[in-house]
């Protein structure tokens, strides 16, 4: 393939000089506050139209349903996921620990309402297996059957079912419409981003885990015994232990019952599966398996012959609404708001893997909305918490479904199963109904083949499934995603706080800067230390990033500002000595002429005149002379305001060497200090280093801290005469430094530029290094 080249050639600029050219401006785009009120509250025809098609979508599409490309396919698709509707929801039902016939009324009311609300063309609301076991884990806890224990006759103990079941649905519909109310709010105030917080590593580990609850709490119906109730933390292993304990007390029949029909659902789902692309519609195997299941056990008697466990009762008809418990909210607080986000979690993944994949829109808050409308409807009507189902969602696709009218169909036919052939399914064994439960999880068990797949890819999200599965079976659903979340949060908290920190450097004939660590070709620019942050830097790493700074760039500043110190004290201390023995001089040739002028030597007065005046001629030239070694030496010392302490190489002289240095050689100490001084002026420690380039461009925002720490750096490198420059800084963080006032006259915005290369160019340009530029030339090949 032929290189492709490009030729760049342009001034400099820093972040002064960009505003200029860019013609950056100050108005605002966005309205203001008091104009987004106003256009809020304004009503027009237009406006009315948009928010009702915003809230109601039906309203929007049905009018333009085409019956001709739609109805074939939406017709038989809703027939087979009515199909599925009837045994899955009997089944999940018993999850539920509530009677099959509720999972009935579940698999019609929500789906009738979120027709109307919802956004997703292909996803199947009703019964789920994982949701169940969340509403069954609560009915059990709250509704146990050591509370219902009546005496029976003859002396013994017996549990009153009826008023045990009735109570376990006013709990859970008491959660349903909690959970409900929760989404509808959150969809209200647009709050649908909340479920980025879980991952899919985090919703596929919670959801592995809770199939395995699903799996334990329905092994009593395949092995016919009634293990005891365990709750809260290791209830999963205790009732696990317990199982094994009764397992000689297996009814036969029973096990017998769930290998066959077991046998025939698997057998005949992996040929639908295999066969898929040539069936026109998939077997509806769990149909007849119950049809089957219910006709022999009627007709062969096993349920008096073998004691076989059954339904039982399903009455007829629909009933009334009723309003929920509201006395029960209290109690079921923590577990309707764990509900309501799993149950959006699951609903909103499917719907955006269709909506992808048919390419159309699913609107994330509608979705909340239209979730919490079926829950809430629902639960007036004796249903408990519905989310869509991967299995039905895949059956109502894959068999021509278009729109929801598919779902509509659906639960015609569930309306139909309920008001007329209800009551034929009373001697449909329970174990039955769990193997359509069991063969349902097979789905969810092939995600244990995440750990594989994530441990060659990420092995942070590996860790994060494989926390949340642990916590969701060993503390159990609620505490077990409250958890995952909580260390969900932690891993993005940890990557942001230790991210990668690298020095970059130079690819010979390019603009580029890389890794020195990483890419042989990048080279360090002689005197330039650029510096970079894979990450944001906030108040969680900003503490850490000054101090791999000074790692990296070899330099510390706490070091050299202490050998600065002390070096500026010896001077001072020299500065006084020298002072002290100026004085002590012109003290000495002071007392010296006043004991000529007071002598007692018989000398002629002619001489004593001649002497005098000699003296004083003398006197006056010394004191000159000190004279002028104090300004040479005023010269020579602090007066030079640019002398850099901090990298002289003798800054480890001991004290006493210092105060050894009198006389005439502590002028020449000083003057060799100063020269020193200006030989070094700009080297960290004979590192070289004269200007540090910050590349900040993967920065997002900066908080008082950031803003904090990058004032530090230039006031204290600045001290020891190291040049700073910010480099790559977005134009949003540019404005969040200036209103936190960052720039000032130490700190000017002409030390901002727009790439690394033009804080390379100026510095270089600065320091007059005209051949090194000519090396650095914007001609990249490709």
């Amino acid at each position: 393939m032929k290189e492709i080249e490009y030729f760049v050639q342009r001034e400099v600029l820093d972040e002064i000089r960009l505003d200029e050219v860019a013609q950056k401006g100050t108005w605002s785009v966005k309205p203001r506050l008091g104009e987004r009120v106003k256009e809020s509250l304004r009503c027009s025809g237009p406006r009315l139209k948009h928010i009702l098609l915003s809230w109601i979508p039906v309203l929007g599409w049905l009018p333009r349903y085409s019956f001709r490309e739609n109805a074939v396919g939406d017709l038989i698709s809703g027939c087979s996921v009515g199909i599925m509707h009837l045994p899955q929801g009997m089944a999940y039902a018993l999850l539920a620990s509530l009677r099959p016939v509720f999972g009935l009324y579940t698999s019609l009311y929500p789906v009738l309402v979120y027709f109307i609300f919802g956004t997703s063309r292909h996803i199947s609301i009703g019964t789920f297996a994982v949701i169940s076991i969340m509403i069954g884990s609560v009915t059990e806890r709250l509704a146990p059957d050591s509370n219902f224990i009546v005496n029976g006759t003859n002396g013994t103990e017996t549990v009153n079912l009826d008023e045990r079941d009735a109570y376990r649905v006013q709990i859970a519909c008491s959660l349903t419409v909690l959970a409900g109310i929760f989404q509808i709010l959150l969809g209200v105030v647009r709050f649908g981003f909340v479920v980025t917080y879980l991952s899919e590593p985090l919703v596929r580990g919670y959801t592995t885990g809770s199939a395995c609850h699903v799996c334990v709490s329905q092994l009593k119906y395949l092995f016919g015994v009634s293990p005891a109730r365990f709750a809260g933390p290791l209830s999963l292993i205790y009732t696990l232990v317990d199982l094994c304990k009764l397992l000689p007390q297996t009814k036969v029949p029973e096990l017998v019952v769930s290998l066959v029909a077991l046998s025939v659902l698997i057998v005949v789902k992996e040929v639908n599966a295999c066969y898929r692309q040539k069936l026109p519609l998939p077997v509806p195997i769990e149909l007849i398996v119950i049809i089957a299941a219910t006709i022999i056990t009627h007709f062969c008697g096993l349920t008096d012959k073998y004691y076989i466990d059954v339904v039982g009762e399903i009455p007829s008809g629909l009933k009334a609404p009723r309003a929920p418990d509201a006395t029960l909210f209290s109690k079921v607080l923590g577990d309707a708001f764990a509900v309501a986000i799993v149950g959006y979690a699951i609903n909103i993944s499917l719907g955006k893997t269709f909506a992808l994949k048919h390419g159309y829109k699913v609107d994330s808050n509608q979705e909340l909305v239209a979730l919490g409308l079926s829950n809430t409807v629902g639960g007036f009507f004796q249903c408990y918490s519905v989310t869509s189902s991967l299995s039905r969602s895949l059956v109502q696709e894959s068999t021509g479904g278009k729109t929801q009218v598919a779902g509509l169909i659906s639960s015609i036919i569930v309306l139909i199963a309920v008001l007329k052939i209800g009551s034929l399914f009373e001697d449909l064994p329970k174990a039955v109904l769990s193997t359509i439960v069991f063969v349902n999880l097979k789905g969810m068990f092939k995600q244990f083949m995440d750990v594989p797949s994530l441990w060659k890819t990420n092995k942070v999200d590996l860790l994060v499934w494989l926390v949340t599965f642990t916590s969701t079976i060993l503390l159990n659903l609620d505490l077990g995603l409250a958890v995952s979340i909580g260390f969900s949060m932690l891993t993005v908290i940890f990557r942001t706080q230790l991210p990668h920190y690298s020095i970059l450097g130079n690819v010979p004939g390019t603009d580029l800067y890389l890794d020195t660590e990483k890419y042989k070709e990048a080279k360090e620019i002689p005197g330039i230390k650029i510096f970079r942050s894979s990450t944001t830097i906030y108040y969680t790493n900003a503490e850490m990033y000054l101090e791999v700074l000074q790692e990296k760039s070899g330099i510390e500043i706490g070091k050299l500002l202490t050998a600065k110190k002390k070096q500026q004290a010896k001077q001072k201390r020299k500065q006084e000595k020298e002072k002290k023995k100026a004085k002590k001089e012109e003290k000495k040739q002071k007392k010296a002429v006043k004991h000529l002028a007071n002598g007692t030597f018989s000398l002629k007065e002619s001489e004593i005149s001649k002497r005098k005046v000699s003296e004083e001629t003398n006197g006056q030239r010394q004191g000159n002379g000190v004279a002028l070694t104090l300004k040479e030496t005023t010269a020579n010392g602090l007066g030079n305001g640019q002398v850099n302490w901090a990298y002289q190489p003798d800054t480890t002289m001991s004290e006493s060497d210092s105060d050894s240095d009198t006389g005439c050689h502590g002028d020449e100490s000083i003057t060799q200090v100063s020269h020193h001084s200006d030989e070094g002026k700009g080297r960290a420690c004979g590192s070289g280093t004269h200007s540090i380039i910050l590349d900040i461009s993967t920065t997002s925002f900066v908080d008082s801290v950031t803003v904090k720490t990058l004032k530090n750096i230039f006031r204290d490198f600045g001290e020891v005469d190291l040049e700073i420059y910010l480099a790559g800084c977005q134009a949003c963080v540019v404005e969040q430094l200036e209103t936190a006032g960052f720039f000032s006259e130490s700190i000017p915005k002409s030390r901002l530029f727009v790439t690394v290369h033009d804080a390379v160019l100026h510095i270089l340009n600065k320091l007059g290094q005209k051949d090194f530029m000519l090396d650095m030339s914007c001609n990249t090949q490709m």
